[in-house]
């Protein structure tokens, strides 16, 4: 008897069969017998079962470049094809052992957490490094929700793209590269292993006035030599890099540049990736203008210890020959500091003109400046507008200063009413005349014997033929007359 409502037998019988073929489908699909692909509509679901063999669903899975992967609800990885482990750089094992977060390390496992958790809501993507150094690679994953018999997982898959990123970190490089070399003020040259310039900036025109990409270094840029060094030719210089090594600020001649140049030549290895040498890099600064304020330097040291030397030698002159005129030590002191002084003074205008000359005009008024006023009536000049070298000068600055102190005491200016007059002309030989007369003074007499006074005016100024000073002790006042070379 049958119980209303109870299955019957044969239903039953249909039930367990059908329970039955559906375990022994999941044991296929598990032992990978057989594949299985469901198509889901409205009304039903099918499933269909795809027997193993190299037409598989699982064989064309397994074959595929870029990694597959199934994740349950739970993130626990149901399925990995062989290009996974080969991506992430392990074996199949540890991807089952460790799991897929463990093995992308604590950083990336929290980026797949995050994409996993958004997939949820339709595809979403993100790009990952993995490894360093040379095994580095580049992953972008894409992250879909997938629908699973009884529940709802994730489908990942990866992508190497580690070649177009290193593309593309070379050709930002390269691109890097080019602006600052562009950028560089200094000549900068880019030659390949076999010598041949690849690459040269704007700068390099500099230099030559040819564009020598495509030509060999050495028949661009010839008869470079190094100075000081064993380098003899500019292809030398790129065998030294190709072999690795660098050399820096090598001072050099370039005789094939118009004008000649001297340079500061350093090149160094240019390395490519995998540190292979590729070629070399050669920088060439122009040295030319500062060699030449070298030189000048240098030649201003010399002459600057050249007039040292002379002035001292002069100084001990004044002071031997004020010694010898002097009534005692006071008066010795006085007058050798006055004279001192003149000597500072002319020395310090011929500084400020850098030694390349000096105004007369400017020479006058400041040796008489302690005496007498150049705006007043007391000095009369005219005339004055040239210039002396300054070893003239110096021997000027002390006659005049001679002159006015003898002035000051016995002559012109030692009265009120008296006058001096400074009075240039240029002669017909090119000489300069100037003619100092005092007028107004006490009468003139010449004196019983010639002072250091009138020894230095007689002999300082005398530079060849119908050069010198010569005084003239008239009644009514001194007159000198002094001819000296113009700075012209």
């Amino acid at each position: 008897m049958s119980v209303a409502g109870a299955p019957a037998t044969e239903d039953i019988h249909d039930l367990r069969r059908r329970l039955a073929e559906a375990e022994d489908t999941l044991r296929a699909i598990r032992e990978g017998e057989a594949d299985a692909l469901v198509v889901r509509s409205d009304d039903r679901d099918e499933i269909f079962a795809l027997s193993g063999g190299d037409d598989a669903y699982r064989a064309f899975m397994e074959a595929m470049d870029i990694g597959a992967l199934a994740l349950d609800a739970q993130g626990k990885l149901l399925y990995a094809n062989a290009a996974v482990p080969e991506l992430l750089g392990c074996d199949a094992g540890q991807l089952q052992g460790k799991g897929l977060a463990t093995i992308l390390g604590a950083d990336n496992g929290r980026i797949l957490s995050e994409l996993i958790g958004n997939a949820a809501a339709g595809r979403h993507q993100t790009q990952m490094v993995i490894g360093a150094g040379a095994e580095q690679r580049h992953l972008v994953i894409t992250a879909a929700p997938l629908r699973l018999a009884f529940n709802t997982g994730t489908a990942l898959t990866m992508t190497d793209v580690t070649a177009r990123a290193r593309a593309a970190a070379a050709q930002e490089s390269e691109r890097i590269g080019r602006a600052v070399m562009a950028s560089v003020n200094e000549p900068v040259i880019v030659c390949d292993r076999k010598g041949i310039v690849i690459n040269a900036n704007a700068a390099v025109g500099t230099i030559i006035d040819f564009d020598p990409v495509g030509r060999r270094f050495d028949e661009a840029f010839p008869r470079i030599f190094p100075i000081g060094s064993g380098v003899m030719h500019a292809d030398d210089l790129v065998v030294i890099a190709n072999d690795g090594n660098a050399l820096k600020a090598l001072e050099a001649s370039a005789p094939f540049a118009d004008p000649p140049k001297e340079l500061l030549v350093s090149v160094a290895p240019l390395t490519l990736s995998g540190e292979a040498v590729g070629g070399c890099a050669i920088t060439l600064i122009d040295l030319s203008e500062r060699k030449a304020i070298e030189k000048r330097q240098s030649l201003l040291m010399r002459e600057l210890d050249h007039r040292v030397k002379n002035t001292l030698t002069m100084v001990l002159s004044i002071s031997g020959r004020t010694i010898s005129g002097s009534h005692d030590l006071a008066d010795f002191r006085t007058r050798f500091t006055s004279r001192l002084q003149a000597l500072a003074a002319t020395h310090t205008l011929l500084a400020d003109a850098s030694w390349a000359g000096l105004s007369v005009s400017a020479l006058i008024q400041t040796e008489l400046a302690p005496y007498v006023s150049s705006n007043g009536p007391k000095l009369l000049t005219s005339g004055l507008n040239f210039s002396v070298d300054p070893d003239v000068a110096i021997a000027l600055g002390l006659t005049i200063h001679e002159l006015v102190t003898n002035a000051v005491k016995y002559g012109a200016l030692s009265r009120d009413s008296g006058t001096v007059e400074i009075a240039a002309q240029r002669l017909a030989n090119g000489m300069i005349e100037l003619l100092w007369t005092e007028r107004g003074g006490p009468s003139v007499e010449p004196p019983h014997e010639q002072g250091f006074g009138h020894t230095l005016i007689a002999r300082s100024l005398k530079r060849g033929e119908g050069t010198g000073a010569t005084v003239e002790f008239h009644p009514g006042g001194l007159m000198c007359r002094m001819v000296v070379p113009s700075a012209d």
